[in-house]
């Protein structure tokens, strides 16, 4: 099922993307993300932290699920909905199944790795316990471009 866009889901991706940026800076896969709460606190912030942390599962998905429940003292995250750069991998799509995530608004499609409109489609499986409501393609290029760039500069130098 997919939820209709609007300026609030622009405003917060905005966020998002401040995050993808930080993370391009530390030398990581620029990809941000924040968690909303059910009033519409971000409850956290952050973007991949793989590299730095030298833990594959730090995509910037696990670590603001792992910061927003720690926060809210218990591991559902109802009612809450995730803003990310990138379609989510199956690891973080299965993350946000378990963490019962009501929403999930990402940017970028990602047609090799993700798992919500492409691959697996996590949450068409009928092993799929919670479906998230999808917007998906808010502000796509922005997200996009942060990507395109990242890799071209890397394979420069």
């Amino acid at each position: 099922m997919v939820i209709p866009m609007n300026d609030h889901h622009h405003n917060l991706m905005q966020r998002a993307i401040q995050q993808a940026n930080a993370a391009s800076l530390r030398g990581e896969v620029p990809v941000g993300a924040v968690l909303v709460g059910p009033n519409g606190d971000i409850l956290a912030e952050d973007g991949n932290r793989m590299r730095e942390t030298m833990d594959p599962t730090a995509h910037a998905e696990i670590v603001v699920i792992r910061a927003a429940a720690k926060a809210l003292g218990q591991w559902r995250l109802d009612d809450c909905t995730l803003y990310v750069t990138l379609e989510p991998c199956a690891m973080c799509a299965a993350a946000l199944s378990m963490a019962r995530v009501k929403h999930l608004v990402y940017g970028a499609p990602d047609p090799k790795g993700g798992a919500v409109h492409h691959g697996p489609r996590f949450f068409d499986q009928p092993t799929c316990h919670h479906r998230p409501l999808v917007v998906p393609s808010v502000l796509e290029q922005d997200c996009g471009e942060i990507l395109k760039t990242f890799f071209k500069l890397k394979r420069r130098g």
